[in-house]
């Protein structure tokens, strides 16, 4: 339940927000990630319009209003300041008409200022509702960012999720969540990942117990937050299963509808775990850039072949 109070304590700073009028709806619920701006609703003509929204107020609204006799103007802001809207946003730092104010107290309607421009409030209520309201799992795993990639560590447990992650940070790359990580789906295109705020910067190592990256590595190797760009799924080797030695198989793991390249790395003495994802990282980041190198090979062994079978 995300409400008018919450969104003011999160985000008041962010758009310099003053609260004039309304106080008794910030337990309002927002259950929508919309806004608009009242435009013709202003002269009557309410076909339309939404009741349960953000409304913004601009300077064209504003200098409109003051265009009216304080009898049309109440009667006007009295058909678009709605019981049922979720609260009103002045911009631009503009004082409200005292009518405003008193029908927003009455109504119960958070009305808030903000120094910024129209356009600003608009864009940042959209991106920060937007991230509110955006779809989210958790899952186990262990979240790091190497080479400013973010790779999705997982696998049974006690299989050396953390221990993996802890070599990576001895590399200089950074934590990001160890053994929970949230993913939240960002513009119905993209995962990223964060980790709960009890456990953040904090790690399991068993036989050592908590510890704590930041102190130990420094806040140059931690991070908030981060895209999933990578899944490694991490399993004892097993002499009978057959592992993929070239890569021409892609493969793939959903999390939300959003598929992200997969890869499993069977884990044995010997292996240098971090080494090899330090590795994986590096060859999907040249796959980004059109350099595929086991389609590479693939192509000249085939050509390969090819000029053999015609001097046949």
């Amino acid at each position: 339940m995300f409400t008018i109070k919450d969104f003011y304590h999160d985000f008041g700073i962010h758009l310099s927000l003053l609260i004039r009028a309304g106080e008794k709806g910030l337990g309002k619920c927002i259950n929508l990630p919309d806004i608009e701006r009242p435009g013709l609703a202003l002269t009557g003509f309410m076909k339309g319009y939404s009741l349960k929204k953000i409304l913004i107020f601009g300077r064209v609204e504003l200098e409109y209003l003051s265009s009216l006799s304080p009898s049309v103007r109440t009667k006007r802001l009295s058909n678009v300041l709605s019981p049922k809207l979720r609260m009103v946003i002045i911009a631009r730092g503009i004082s409200p008409f005292p009518e405003m104010k008193n029908l927003c107290d009455k109504r119960e309607i958070p009305l808030f200022t903000s120094s910024h421009t129209t356009s600003h409030v608009m864009q940042k209520i959209t991106y920060f509702l937007g991230r509110s309201f955006s779809k989210s799992i958790s899952c186990s795993g262990t979240l790091v960012e190497a080479y400013g990639k973010g790779v999705l560590i997982q696998g049974d447990s006690s299989v050396g999720k953390s221990e993996t992650a802890l070599g990576l940070i001895e590399r200089r790359h950074r934590l990001v969540s160890d053994d929970v990580v949230i993913i939240n789906k960002r513009e119905g295109a993209y995962l990223e990942g964060e980790g709960p705020k009890i456990s953040r910067h904090l790690m399991e190592i068993r036989g050592i117990g908590i510890i704590n990256v930041a102190h130990l590595y420094g806040a140059v190797c931690i991070s908030e937050k981060a895209n999933i760009d990578v899944v490694v799924k991490l399993e004892v080797w097993d002499d009978d299963h057959f592992y993929d030695r070239v890569g021409l198989e892609e493969k793939h793991k959903e999390f939300l509808g959003v598929s992200v390249p997969f890869y499993v790395l069977p884990v044995k003495p010997g292996r240098d775990v971090v080494l090899l994802i330090e590795t994986i990282v590096l060859n999907h980041r040249l796959k980004k850039m059109g350099v595929n190198s086991a389609k590479e090979f693939n192509i000249k062994l085939l050509d390969t072949i090819a000029k053999k079978q015609e001097t046949v």
